[in-house]
């Protein structure tokens, strides 16, 4: 199974994050939650969602934006409940 997965727009704010360092958390999102959703079984709307509610996710100090992309794409996967 393939798996494509483009987040379109992802808005960050009242990060701790430069303004660089946006598209890679995008990146990291993606691709983490990109295997996650590969990893179990195909999500129960075919993977078109709306909105998801997500359980938080704690931030740490000198989080990496690739750490942070895979903490929020965690949560998201969460809140999909695949």
């Amino acid at each position: 199974m393939t798996i494509r997965l483009h987040i379109d727009r992802l808005i960050l704010e009242g990060l701790p994050l430069g303004h660089h360092e946006g598209p890679l958390v995008q990146a990291a999102v993606e691709a983490e939650l990109a295997r996650l959703i590969g990893a179990g079984a195909p999500p129960p709307s075919g993977g078109a969602t709306a909105r998801v509610t997500a359980p938080a996710i704690s931030l740490r100090p000198n989080n990496s934006p690739t750490r942070l992309g895979q903490q929020i794409a965690r949560s998201v996967h969460g809140g999909i409940g695949t």
